[in-house]
């Protein structure tokens, strides 16, 4: 291990190279088992409240994609991350979408047609088209934000007309599950609704990513059709999100 860090990041580090290689044999192992090739899923790191160092120590090891929460958290480290794919994955206010659009490639958490009309706002106004993923709120929790699977398709239709954003499919945030049946059953709603919406041909909407499971339950989400995993503390180690 270098010396040039600290004690603590060295340890985060070597969380990092302890679990990063078990990880990718999992998602190969449920890659496998649906008849698809690891190369199909997209694990991207979850690197809120992770230091500039050990991300791109995760980067180097083949981490290509990597998730941030928070614009603040994330402007202020971007300049010392070397090249990935950056996607923002947290809950986007309005008016802190000025401040995101030209850093990211893909926000995954666009859950009201109004934040998707800023997000066109302020893409036309440095010239880019954002890909985007619409949040849906697969168990109707009312503590959680993003469209109703009963609401969708008419909101699909309403951001289908806006010229600098592109849906690329969806993301979801399952709730709290007890086990593994009742997660998936969750998950296996949210693929069919994916299957669904993708077989209607929406002018403008290209149903490719279907972002679900994290630490806890990716290994059961790609078995049920996800394609991006958002994992951060089994990689990362447990975190302070004060």
């Amino acid at each position: 291990m270098t010396e040039k860090y600290s004690t603590e990041i060295n340890e985060k580090i070597a969380w990092f190279d302890k679990n990063y290689a078990e990880i990718k044999n999992r998602i190969a192992e449920a890659s496998e088992t649906i008849g698809k090739s690891s190369d199909d899923i997209i694990l991207l790191a979850a690197t809120k409240t992770v230091e500039p160092e050990v991300i791109n120590h995760a980067i180097e090891s083949g981490i290509e994609y990597i998730g941030e929460n928070r614009v603040q958290e994330f402007l202020s480290k971007k300049d010392s991350l070397i090249t990935s794919h950056r996607h923002f994955i947290g809950h986007l206010q309005t008016n802190k979408v000025k401040d995101i659009v030209a850093e990211v490639e893909m926000i995954e958490s666009v859950h009201s047609v109004k934040l998707a009309n800023e997000i066109d706002k302020q893409c036309k106004r440095i010239g880019k088209t954002m890909e985007i993923l619409l949040e849906v709120n697969i168990g109707n929790e009312e503590s959680k934000s993003g469209f109703s699977s009963e609401e969708l398709e008419a909101a699909l239709k309403e951001i289908a007309k806006l010229e600098c954003v592109k849906v690329k499919g969806f993301m979801t945030i399952p709730p709290i599950c007890e086990n593994c049946e009742q997660i998936c059953n969750y998950f296996n709603k949210m693929h069919k609704l994916f299957i669904d919406i993708r077989g209607k041909n929406i002018d403008n909407i290209d149903m490719v990513y279907l972002s679900m499971g994290m630490s806890s339950d990716y290994y059961e989400a790609i078995l049920c059709g996800a394609n991006i995993v958002r994992v951060g503390t089994s990689l990362f180690g447990r975190r302070n999100y004060n």
